[in-house]
């Protein structure tokens, strides 16, 4: 094999080897098209993160304030940074004059509460 074969390995550069391969418009819409893509690919699943999350915080804080409050009349479940159960969800139980009573931290990934574990004699 020679390098008459394969001319890019005789060390051999073209002409115009400092002209880009293509023009900057072409690299500016590729990049334009490639970020974009990328949003299109991640806010959807973001926002669907932050919808079922939403609805499971209000659905288990619902269930939390039946149990614990059963004389409120509503409940309201949001995310705090800074709240009286931490960093995530918190539920609050609503009641009659709108008053708002913390129930529980819902945590960062909400989930259904837990019915205390109750001990059967033997």
């Amino acid at each position: 094999m020679t390098s008459d074969d394969h001319p890019e390995l005789s060390g051999y550069e073209p002409q115009d080897a400092a002209r880009p391969l293509r023009s900057r418009r072409t690299m500016a819409l590729m990049r334009i098209v490639v970020v974009l893509g990328l949003v299109a690919l991640i806010v959807p699943g973001i926002l669907t993160t932050v919808q079922i999350a939403s609805r499971t915080a209000a659905n288990a804080c619902s269930v939390a304030t039946a149990r614990y409050y059963p004389v409120a009349v509503g409940s309201d479940a949001r995310f705090d940074l800074t709240g009286p159960g931490g960093f995530g969800w918190q539920c609050y139980a609503i009641d009659i004059n709108e008053r708002e009573t913390y129930v529980i931290p819902l945590g960062i990934i909400p989930a259904a509460p837990r019915a205390p574990e109750t001990v059967v004699p033997a």
